[in-house]
């Protein structure tokens, strides 16, 4: 299991697997039109609450599960309702996507991204009264750009990162500090990304494009700032995720040959990892 500090594992946990491929996974190239446009320049989302939960990851790596669950209730938030997920719902998929079995601690060894996409497509993530089935494609982690167009689209990234010791230092309260930098003091411990600190936030809007604005990360139940220059220096991979069920209609998100590109390229997966 991924190695964190006593005081942290009494508020958050980590829980994110190094990141892998698999044969075929699908794109987020397949949208050419979609990859190529211009993002906007900012993404100010302070009149929108998507409603964050800690879903178990208090208690459980279960990140890359909370993380779905959330980013559907970012989803529904952007179209006027909500969804309702549950820490159970939560758990329930942590299971079925990693293998953890529920009271055995010795399972708890947290998900990669790529298989946990995978379970949601085929199988489905449960929450109150419905099923979601999500399609997703990849993209390249260090093209900012393709991030914020995804953010924009699709209603937030499924992005994985490496924290460094430093950045998990918490004050007398425990919080983390306000805002995640890689200008960090010494005192708070090792700047550099740990892989041992493997995390699945959401990433949901920013304030401009240069190194030093702010982005928002959905995790732990809460909106936590960043800048773009620690994103650059800790995020390992970028999903884009779109639920059919609960896309709101807008200017941005991916439409006609685009949508169809995305669901061809999910399917094909689909029938290759059958």
């Amino acid at each position: 299991m991924n190695e964190i500090s006593p005081r942290l594992a009494n508020l958050r946990k980590l829980g994110c697997r190094p990141a892998e491929t698999r044969a075929g996974q699908p794109m987020l190239s397949a949208m050419r039109g979609f990859c190529a446009r211009k993002a906007p320049p900012r993404l100010i989302r302070d009149h929108i609450d998507p409603a964050p939960l800690m879903l178990g990851n208090d208690v459980l790596g279960d990140c890359t599960s909370a993380a779905l669950g959330n980013h559907a209730r970012a989803t529904a938030a952007l179209g006027g309702f909500q969804v309702d997920v549950t820490t159970a719902q939560a758990e329930a998929f942590y299971s079925l996507s990693t293998g953890y079995v529920p009271g055995d601690p010795r399972t708890d060894n947290g998900g990669v991204e790529v298989d946990v996409l995978t379970t949601a497509m085929r199988d489905g993530y449960a929450v109150t009264n419905q099923t979601l089935f999500p399609i997703w494609g990849s993209a390249d982690p260090g093209d900012l750009n393709g991030l914020r167009n995804i953010m924009a689209g699709m209603s937030a990234g499924y992005i994985a990162v490496q924290f460094a010791d430093a950045d998990l230092w918490e004050d007398e309260n425990g919080n983390l500090a306000p805002v995640l930098d890689t200008d960090i003091p010494a005192s708070r411990g090792d700047p550099n990304p740990n892989p041992k600190n493997g995390h699945a936030p959401l990433i949901w809007g920013y304030a401009g494009t240069d190194d030093t604005d702010i982005c928002d990360l959905i995790t732990w139940g809460t909106l936590q700032k960043v800048t773009w220059r620690w994103i650059k220096s800790r995020i390992m991979e970028v999903h884009a995720i779109a639920w059919r069920q609960l896309m709101p209609a807008t200017g941005l998100a991916p439409t006609g040959q685009d949508w169809e590109a995305l669901v061809a390229a999910n399917d094909a997966y689909l029938r290759g990892a059958a």
